[in-house]
């Protein structure tokens, strides 16, 4: 048996993941996030306590892990999932009905206009419990194109300026699934949608309940502050309009810095497991006109603070 085997170490990064032995290896893909683990069955994986506590580890390290070559079940996909917590359905995007849970994200050459996922974002912030993490797996991809893009939202809010992290120090936001996935539905079936799943509200800076780490907590599905227009931040009326929806736009395109990106290229049985509370992800649409279909199981997560 031979030890966990890292290519490289990350500065800054945890303590070793575990004392046990094993044959994992680990590939480091960027200097901020990602990571990819070899001689790793996810089937077998989802059965093997020990494996799974290593990957939770090697999760938090990493925020983002990738894996090529499953050639796994539906049923297997659920099951290492589950691993981690209970499943959620999504109330947009159609789930596999023998597994619920199992969303599945199908694009074809028939719907070049589906274009929820082309942005920066957190998944399902539009809950009051945003999911803990996602499983991914590619059924088909076009050979060219439909990469996905991973950002560490810890690294952005270390590397912002220290007086933006006293201004937004409290802060809170709403985060809305109508202005989001509801834009495009006629006007019932949005204010339906939003009656079933009220806006949000996080905190903009959460502290991330496993590691401690300070994380950056806007994305698309962010609409504006809920607790800016006070005393202290407003004088003049432009200090609030335009200069509270200013200061969001900011905080928000630091998902756009390369330095803390990682791209990942799919092949058919690739897998993405990434930590939905400190990343954000962007699937690049630019494989139009082909197949695009991917399986992803979300796991409830807790209430962001």
């Amino acid at each position: 048996m031979t030890a966990v085997v890292e290519a490289a170490t990350r500065p800054g990064a945890p303590a070793s993941i575990s004392a046990r032995l094993t044959a994992i290896r680990v590939e480091p893909l960027t200097g901020a996030i990602g990571a990819e683990i070899l001689n790793i069955d996810l089937g077998e994986a989802a059965r093997d306590a020990d494996t799974i506590a290593e990957i939770r580890a090697l999760l938090l390290r990493h925020k983002v892990l990738f894996f090529r070559d499953q050639d796994i079940s539906r049923a297997d996909h659920v099951a290492f999932a589950r691993n981690f917590g209970e499943l959620e359905d999504h109330p947009v995007a159609g789930s596999d009905p023998e597994h619920p849970g199992l969303v599945r994200i199908y694009k074809s050459p028939d719907s070049p206009n589906d274009r929820y996922e082309n942005a920066w974002h957190t998944d399902a912030t539009w809950r009051e419990r945003p999911p803990f993490g996602c499983v991914l797996r590619c059924v088909e991809c076009p050979e060219v194109g439909g990469d996905t893009m991973w950002v560490n939202m810890a690294a952005a809010y270390e590397r912002l300026p220290e007086e933006i992290k006293a201004r937004i120090a409290g802060l809170r936001a709403r985060h809305s699934i109508e202005a989001s996935f509801g834009a495009a539905m006629p006007a019932e079936k949005r204010l339906a949608l939003k009656a079933q799943f009220p806006d949000a509200e996080h905190p903009v800076v959460r502290t991330h309940p496993e590691t401690g780490e300070k994380v950056l907590f806007v994305n698309a599905f962010t609409t504006h502050f809920t607790n800016f227009h006070t005393a202290e931040n407003v004088r003049f009326g432009q200090d609030y309009s335009p200069g509270a929806s200013q200061l969001l736009n900011y905080l928000i395109s630091q998902a756009f810095v390369p330095e803390f990106q990682v791209r990942w290229r799919w092949k058919p049985n690739s897998v993405a497991f990434w930590d939905n509370r400190s990343t954000q992800h962007y699937a690049v649409m630019d494989y139009a006109p082909c197949h695009r279909k991917m399986e992803r199981a979300g796991i409830v997560g807790d209430l962001p603070y």
